[in-house]
């Protein structure tokens, strides 16, 4: 079988500077991108419900620009007032620039991580005084409040947006050679949209154990894992996987 086509389950990139052009490019390959997922916010009824209030937190922590969107909207919503004595912690410095669509920078607390959770735990750790409020999807990573947990921080989390399928119906007659998937909920949304999906010689192609336990799981067959030894890039697991089929 040789490898023409393949679905990439993200949004188109910004630009063309991304490897999935290259890879197209090299292997004489159409490469389309479709999220198969959208972040929808939470009402304020549905926030209510969690019994969260903002204002008895000393500092929130935000581990994506969503947060931030979602963070200021139901405060502007609910005609919340954020103090300015409000801290900001952040998971990238990117993410903390990001706050200036809601603040002033200068005139704030502002606090960053160089990426990980771990990095931003280092920081945490220096202001253990503080009662954190951590704005969350509701498929959130688990170790984000497990590891504020184990070092014994003073959190709140509370789920501000949800991510949810998006409307595929458009690609019921498309035929792909790969999909590509990053998240479990990519899959969900694959499972959601077209209920009777058979696999049949359609590969797919996971990026991290937890997509690749769903892939699993909705008994499917997993064909391209990404990342290994080899192939530490989804692009570079693919290009690998067609060079074997044409042996």
């Amino acid at each position: 079988m040789k490898i023409k086509r393949i679905l990439v389950s993200q949004p188109k990139p910004a630009n063309d500077k991304s490897p999935f052009y290259d890879l197209a490019k090299k292997n004489n390959l159409t490469v389309d991108f479709r999220p198969f997922i959208h972040v929808e916010g939470i009402t304020v009824k549905e926030f209510r419900k969690q019994k969260v209030n903002i204002l008895e937190h000393t500092a929130v922590i935000f581990t994506s620009r969503t947060a931030v969107d979602h963070f200021f909207r139901i405060a502007k919503e609910m005609k919340i007032s954020i103090p300015e004595s409000m801290k900001y912690f952040c998971i990238t410095e990117s993410i903390a620039f990001y706050l200036q669509k809601y603040i002033v920078y200068r005139k704030r607390k502002i606090f960053y991580g160089r990426g990980k959770f771990d990095d931003l735990i280092d920081v945490l750790m220096k202001h253990k005084e503080e009662k954190f409020l951590v704005p969350l999807s509701d498929s959130h990573k688990q170790e984000i409040p497990r590891k504020l947990k184990k070092f014994k921080l003073d959190f709140t989390k509370a789920i501000f947006y949800r991510t949810v399928s998006s409307d595929l119906s458009d690609l019921a007659d498309v035929n792909y050679d790969i999909l590509v998937f990053y998240s479990p909920s990519g899959i969900k949304s694959l499972l959601h949209n077209f209920p009777d999906f058979k696999q049949n010689d359609t590969k797919i192609a996971s990026f991290g154990t937890n997509t690749a336990k769903a892939v699993k799981e909705a008994g499917l067959r997993l064909d391209i894992q990404a990342p290994a030894p080899k192939t530490p890039s989804m692009t570079m697991a693919i290009e690998s996987y067609i060079k074997k089929l044409e042996k």
